[in-house]
């Protein structure tokens, strides 16, 4: 197969079952599978890639739109440049930072008064994470002295390189940005909530996000509370900021596009240089052996995922690493095009209506979007 990989990225090959003979194809433009694919990836490679995902990689502060009738937006634009700003010194080098918990003998150092986290509170498509990246990119730091990612990245970080370092690689740090922050499950929101803390103490300034779950009334209202409360300890650190603007439960999720035949797909699959083509439920299983924190390099020089028989998600474990390679696709703007069942329908309604709704939400509207955008690969 031809891909374009990272050199910081070690490859294994396992065995597929994807194939699609009979399509005149030549060698170059058989597509790749991710099936085949087994990413080892170094750890520095992992904190290296939390920055702004690139669809965030042009936005700054001005290319923010507020919309006139929420002046809350406008307010929030300033409080951020004003919050960027104040993190131009005062934060420990990444040697201090690593020294302090290595215990060496040297106290971390001291957090300045005042808060040093920052809020954004509001429903879905209010820019949050526009805003958010843009904090990054106006933060006065080198990049490698900022860190950006999703909930879900930071917790896969801890998992791939365990607790403690992952406190040593961040406390240097200037500023860590959080997406998405989840309240949806107990053990993960009080193991970044320990990781934060200790950040805190080492004088990193913090920034998150979270979005409104859907379908319980009044959420976007009390999301601050729960999130304060649930941080425990570190509410202290946090000034919250109230974004308003149009609340994503009353537009819906957008209707999936109809799925292609596995004709159609395959043969898009063979047309299109860098795409790979996999079998959907062997995706899944494949999905299993992989870490999570591994899904982006999984994607690595992947123009265009091509999918066959696309069914319902079997279980939770299944359906949360679905999550999660459709993150990185979106972040990565990979089209997906597929067969079988349109991704609206891949979800049972007991996930739909469970703890964990809010990050199938999140993947049905990602990669519906991404499915429209595979339209143009398919050939009359």
């Amino acid at each position: 197969m031809s891909c374009s990989l990272a050199r910081d990225v070690e490859w294994g090959t396992v065995s597929t079952s994807t194939t699609a003979s009979g399509f005149g194809a030549t060698a170059d433009a058989t597509p790749s599978s991710l099936c085949a694919r087994e990413p080892r990836v170094a750890a520095d490679r992992l904190v290296a890639e939390m920055v702004p995902p690139p669809r965030f990689d042009a936005v700054r502060f001005d290319t923010y739109i507020p919309d006139p009738d929420q002046p809350s937006q406008t307010d929030a634009v300033r409080v951020l440049g004003d919050f960027a700003a104040g993190l131009g010194g005062g934060a420990p080098s990444a040697a201090s930072g690593r020294r302090g918990f290595l215990g060496f003998g040297r106290k971390p150092a001291k957090a300045p008064a005042g808060p040093r986290g920052v809020y954004l509170d509001g429903g879905y498509g209010v820019g949050k994470t526009h805003l958010l990246a843009s904090l990054w990119h106006a933060t006065p730091a080198e990049p490698s002295l900022k860190a950006f990612g999703t909930f879900v990245e930071l917790t896969n970080l801890v998992g791939a390189l365990g607790f403690q370092e992952t406190v040593r690689t961040l406390s240097g740090h200037r500023l860590l940005c959080i997406d998405e922050f989840e309240l949806d499950d107990p053990g993960d929101t009080v193991l970044v909530s320990s990781l934060l803390g200790r950040l805190v103490e080492s004088g990193v300034a913090l920034a998150a996000t979270s979005n409104t779950l859907p379908g319980k009334l009044g959420e976007g209202r009390f999301a601050s509370v729960d999130f304060l409360r649930e941080i425990q300890g570190l509410s202290a650190h946090f000034r919250s900021l109230r974004i308003d603007g149009e609340d994503y439960r009353h537009r819906g999720l957008p209707e999936a596009p109809d799925p292609y035949s596995d004709e159609q797909v395959t043969r898009a699959a063979y047309a299109t240089p860098g795409a790979s083509l996999d079998d959907f439920p062997h995706l899944l299983e494949h999905l299993a052996r992989v870490h999570p924190s591994r899904y982006g390099a999984l994607t690595d020089g992947v123009e265009a995922v091509c999918l066959t028989d696309v069914r319902p998600v079997p279980d939770q474990s299944t359906a949360l690493r679905l999550v999660v390679l459709a993150d990185r696709l979106y972040d990565r703007e990979v089209p997906v095009l597929a067969s079988g069942l349109p991704f609206d329908r891949i979800f049972s309604e007991e996930m739909l209506g469970g703890g964990y709704r809010k990050k199938y939400f999140r993947a049905i509207s990602r990669l519906t979007a991404l499915a429209r955008d595979a339209k143009g690969l398919v050939r009359a």
